[in-house]
């Protein structure tokens, strides 16, 4: 899962995404990471691994999680998409 928005402050937004992390991982999200675009730290894309498309949707329709974005600062509707892996190229991507 892929999720891109933008931020009023990314040192505020992502002490609440970590907060969230114990209600992810009880959805099934096996690992993530956050990337900032280095031209606009506020422009912040997410990346969950799952198990299944039906958890990663099913985390997407969670209640609260619009609440835990306005806490957070989110700014933009953020943007989702799940995909699958590719080819796996090397580890250091994982």
């Amino acid at each position: 899962m892929y999720v891109r928005h933008k931020v009023a402050d990314f040192r505020a937004w992502k002490p609440v995404y970590d907060a969230d992390d114990t209600r992810c991982k009880q959805f099934g999200c096996k690992s993530s990471a956050v990337f900032t675009n280095t031209q606009h730290p506020n422009d912040v894309l997410a990346v969950l691994d799952w198990d299944t498309k039906e958890q990663a949707k099913k985390f997407g329709q969670l209640l609260g999680l619009k609440e835990a974005e306005d806490r957070a600062g989110v700014i933009s509707v953020p943007e989702v998409s799940i995909g699958e892996y590719g080819e796996k190229q090397s580890d250091a991507w994982v």
